[in-house]
């Protein structure tokens, strides 16, 4: 007999959290959330670099215990190199509903002395949604400063917390659970 899960076995919600932190590029451009910085240095990192979108990724893909970002796009591959994170992230969304769920929200926090955050969290807040298919009012986005501490306060990169949560996809089976 083979070991399968039943549907109604699958938890109703799941959490996941992702991290990722970057040094600072000043040969690169910077993109936050899918947002194009201007005038600051970009990130180091084999693809776009954009930590929010990798930590994002990490969040919903833990959520259904289905690795990280690495995993799936590894920076040993040169297919990933300068790719677009929003993209990466929109495919770690499929990968979400591939394995029964769906994204219900998510929070994110940016740790850095610059750039400011919140003049650019409702746009980055937009891009992330717009990727992972949830409107722009279940994406939390802010900033928040390390006081000067350490090596983000010295200025030299940026360091993002997220947390996430989805929700199992209704079915015609588990509808009936």
């Amino acid at each position: 007999m083979g070991l399968s899960t039943p549907s109604n076995a699958l938890p109703g919600f799941r959490v996941g959290t992702g991290y990722d932190s970057h040094r600072f590029d000043a040969e690169r451009p910077l993109v936050l959330g899918g947002v194009a910085i201007p005038d600051h240095p970009g990130l180091s990192g084999h693809s776009d670099a954009d930590a929010v979108a990798h930590a994002v990724t990490d969040a919903i893909l833990g959520a259904v215990a289905a690795g990280d970002i690495g995993t799936h796009f590894p920076p040993t591959d040169d297919r990933w190199k300068g790719a677009d994170s929003i993209g990466l992230l929109r495919r770690a969304a499929e990968i979400v509903k591939e394995r029964g769920y769906r994204v219900g929200n998510v929070d994110v926090t940016v740790v850095c002395e610059s750039p400011k955050i919140g003049p650019r969290a409702s746009a980055m807040a937009r891009r992330l949604g717009d990727a992972i298919g949830v409107p722009p009012g279940s994406v939390s986005v802010k900033g928040k400063s390390n006081e000067g501490l350490g090596w983000i306060g010295r200025g030299e990169g940026i360091a993002v917390h997220a947390v996430a949560i989805v929700a199992r996809i209704s079915t015609p089976e588990s509808a009936e659970d």
